[in-house]
C-alpha cells in the first residue's frame, strides 16, 4: 500500500483530526465551571488556578520527551494512548468526590493532551505528500481553535441544562470510544492493507532514523534563537490559554454580572480571533516582506491589549472588552509563525525538538498564569473583586513583555522561501 496515494489517508486524516478536536475541547472546558467548583468543593481561587496549572504543567513538561519517543517508537501508539488517557481523566473528573480526584483527573488529561499535536504532525507526514501536508497542518491548527469553540458556548449551554457532571462524563465516554476507533484506523486496518506489501515497512524504519537526541537537546538548549522562539510562544500562547482556561468565565460573571453562557461568549470571540490569526498574519508577512516585523506587530498588539485592562482598572467598557478578547485570540492564532520560524531556522533533524521546545514555552506560561492569578484574587478577596482582577492583569502584561523581547531577538528570514513552502 502506497500511503501517499491511498484514499484511505483521508479516513486517517478525519479520524485523527476529530480526536484533536475532542481533546482540545477538554483542555479549556473546565474553565466554564471554575466558580461552580469553588462552591461544590469549598476550595479557593488559588486551588482552581493550581488545578488548571497542573494540567498544563503535564503538557509542557512532556512536549520534548513525547517528540523523542514518538520518533523512536512511532506516533500511533502514543496518539491512541493519549486519547484514552484524556477520556479516562475526563470520566474521573465527572465523578470526582473530592478535590484530590479533580487533581488526578486533570493530570491524566494533561498527559493525554501532551501526546496529540506532535503525533498528529508525524502521522500526517507519514500519510500525505509534502504539498498536501503543509496545507493540512493549517487545517489542523484551525481544528484546534474549533475545539476551543466547542468548549465555549455549546458546552456552557449543555452545562446549564444538565449540570456540569453529565457533559464531562459523556465526553469521557466518547474519548474512550474514539481511542478504540483510532486503534482500528491507525493500527489494525493498515496492517490488513499492508499484507502482501512488506516493502513499505523497511522504508518507514529508515524514515524514523534520527540523530542522537541528547546531542540535539544540548545544541538546542545552548542556541539563543531557540530560546527566542520559546519566549515568543510564552508571551502570546500561554497568556491566552491560561486565562481562558481558568478565569475568563469567572471574570465575566464577577465583573459584568453575566450568566455563564454569556460569559463563555467572550471565549468564543477570542477563538474567532485565533481562527483568523494564522492566515491573516501570514498574508501580512508576505505583503510587508518580513516575518519578523509582522510577528513583532502581533506581540505589540497582544501586549497593548493586556495593558488596556490595567488602563481601565480591570473593567473596560463592554465594547472595548469584545475587541480586546478578539485581539488576544488573534495573537494566539498568529503564534503559528513560531513554527514557520523554527522550520526556516533549524536543520530538519532539529525541527521536531525545537518545535516541542517552543511549544513548551507557551504552555509553561499557561501553567504559571492561572495559579498566580488565583493567588492574587485570594490576596484581595476581602476587598472589591475588581481590585483583585486589576492587579491580576499585571501578570499577562509581564508575560507579554517577555514574548515581545523574544520576538525582537528573532532572526530575519527572506519571505520568498516561506512563500514557496
Amino acid at each position: 500500500m502506497d500511503k501517499h496515494d491511498s484514499k484511505y489517508r483521508w479516513v486517517v486524516f478525519a479520524t485523527v483530526l476529530t480526536a484533536y478536536l475532542l481533546i482540545v475541547s477538554q483542555r479549556t472546558a473546565p474553565g466554564l465551571i471554575s466558580y461552580q467548583l469553588m462552591k461544590d468543593f469549598s476550595v479557593t481561587a488559588s486551588t482552581i488556578g493550581l488545578l488548571t496549572s497542573i494540567q498544563f504543567f503535564a503538557y509542557a513538561s512532556l512536549q520534548i520527551p513525547i517528540g523523542i519517543l514518538s520518533d523512536r517508537f512511532g506516533p500511533n501508539i502514543f496518539l491512541i494512548g493519549g486519547t484514552l488517557l484524556t477520556g479516562v481523566g475526563t470520566l474521573i473528573y465527572s465523578i470526582a468526590p473530592s478535590e484530590s480526584f479533580l487533581f488526578l483527573a486533570r493530570l491524566l488529561v494533561g498527559v493525554g493532551d501532551a501526546t496529540i499535536w506532535v503525533n498528529l504532525v508525524l502521522i500526517l507526514s507519514m500519510w500525505f505528500k509534502v504539498n498536501e501536508y503543509i496545507g493540512l497542518l493549517g487545517i489542523a491548527g484551525m481544528t484546534g481553535s474549533f475545539g476551543f469553540l466547542l468548549a465555549s458556548v455549546p458546552f456552557s449551554v449543555w452545562i446549564s441544562l444538565t449540570g456540569w457532571r453529565v457533559p464531562f462524563f459523556t465526553m469521557g465516554i466518547i474519548l474512550c470510544l474514539w481511542a478504540a476507533l483510532l486503534y482500528f484506523v491507525l493500527v489494525k486496518r493498515p496492517k490488513q492493507m499492508d499484507k502482501g506489501h512488506p516493502i513499505n515497512k523497511p522504508i518507514e524504519k529508515i524514515e524514523l532514523k534520527r540523530e542522537n537526541p541528547v546531542v540535539i537537546l544540548r545544541r538546542v538548549f545552548s542556541d539563543p534563537h531557540a530560546w527566542a522562539t520559546f519566549f515568543c510562544h510564552f508571551g502570546v500562547v500561554g497568556t491566552y490559554i491560561g486565562f481562558i482556561g481558568s478565569w475568563a468565565v469567572p471574570y465575566g460573571m464577577d465583573m459584568y454580572d453575566m450568566t455563564r453562557s454569556h460569559a463563555s461568549q467572550l471565549i468564543m470571540i477570542g477563538l474567532i480571533g485565533a481562527i483568523i490569526g494564522a492566515p491573516l498574519t501570514s498574508w501580512i508577512s508576505i505583503r510587508i516582506g518580513s516575518i519578523k516585523r509582522s510577528y513583532i506587530m502581533v506581540h505589540v498588539i497582544v501586549l497593548g491589549s493586556w495593558a488596556a485592562f490595567l488602563l481601565f482598572s480591570g473593567k473596560p467598557p463592554y465594547s472595548v472588552l469584545v475587541v480586546l478578547f478578539f485581539l488576544i485570540g488573534y495573537g494566539s492564532g498568529a503564534s503559528a509563525l513560531t513554527f514557520v520560524i523554527v522550520r526556516k531556522s533549524f536543520n530538519q533533524n532539529e525541527v521536531g525538538v525545537v518545535s516541542g521546545f517552543a511549544n513548551t514555552g507557551g504552555f509553561l506560561s499557561a501553567v504559571l498564569l492561572p495559579s498566580i492569578f488565583g493567588k492574587v484574587l485570594d490576596h484581595f478577596h476581602m476587598v472589591d473583586i475588581s481590585v483583585g482582577y486589576n492587579f491580576g492583569f499585571i501578570i499577562p502584561v509581564v508575560f507579554s513583555i517577555i514574548g515581545l523581547t523574544g520576538a525582537l531577538f528573532l532572526m530575519e528570514h527572506r519571505l520568498p522561501k516561506i512563500q514557496l513552502e
